[in-house]
């Protein structure tokens, strides 16, 4: 319904943009509430349209918090300022590229913004870190035991993005998921939610030294396969401990 104090053109490009949001979200849709931990730094441009990365610390139910890289166009963010310190509502993606590094290339990841709104210190509590992606394993699962026993099995989904594109998602599942999991297959289609975590770990350089990295994964609370119609056939779920 059009409402009398705004301009019809303008309520039709709000029901234009929204329908392209809700488009654009099918398959990878990300909702988070963090603050801003870092400056803002120029990232790159696309067709003259410039982009800009900083960190959002989103908090988890623990005292923890997981540390995140974002990516907003130059076009959104006059509409929040100067976003240091700021606490945000995000709407986006998790989406993913490749960057030459060292003579190889490397998979980047990061929430792309779509829509973004300041909010209180208050909303932190409601611990906000929401994924759905709706994609295909394109690399055979992974299945492992911890030292203390905990069954994990590594995911790799290629969720397919507008323009013939697709974002190469890294996924992290956990107890009976981990057991569902191990026995998916290549080019299985399936459905997941969770959240996006942080996690440093140490990789071991060619000279002998050590580099303290950041891993970017989705941690898998619910899955379903879905058959060649589109219906999903099975589901499983565990929610862990943060």
């Amino acid at each position: 319904m059009l409402k009398a104090d705004k301009p019809v053109k303008e309520q039709i490009e709000d029901k234009e943009r929204v329908g392209m949001v809700e488009h654009i979200l099918e398959n990878n849709e990300v909702v988070l509430i963090g603050k801003v931990v870092s400056d803002i730094k120029f990232s790159h441009k696309v067709y003259g349209e410039g982009f800009y990365t900083f960190e959002l610390e989103v908090p988890r139910l623990s005292s923890s918090a997981d540390i995140l890289p974002v990516t907003i166009s130059e076009r959104i963010l006059p509409s929040i300022g100067n976003v240091q310190g700021k606490v945000l509502e995000v709407l986006g993606q998790f989406r993913s590229y490749n960057q030459y590094e060292e003579g190889k290339n490397r998979l980047i990841l990061t929430v792309f913004i779509l829509e973004v709104k300041e909010v209180s210190e208050q909303e932190l509590a409601k611990n906000k870190n929401y994924i759905y992606l709706n994609g295909y394993v394109c690399k055979e699962p992974i299945y492992r035991t911890t030292p203390f026993g905990r069954e994990i099995t590594d995911l790799l989904l290629a969720v397919n993005r507008s323009y013939h594109k697709s974002d190469y998602i890294p996924c992290i599942t956990w107890g009976r998921n981990a057991r569902f999991a191990q026995n998916l297959a290549v080019g299985d289609h399936i459905q997941v939610w969770g959240r996006i975590q942080s996690r440093i770990y140490q990789k071991k350089l060619e000279t002998g030294d050590t580099a303290t990295k950041i891993a970017y994964e989705i941690s898998i609370s619910k899955m379903e396969t879905v058959d060649e119609n589109g219906n999903s056939s099975s589901s499983t779920e565990v929610l862990e401990a943060e």
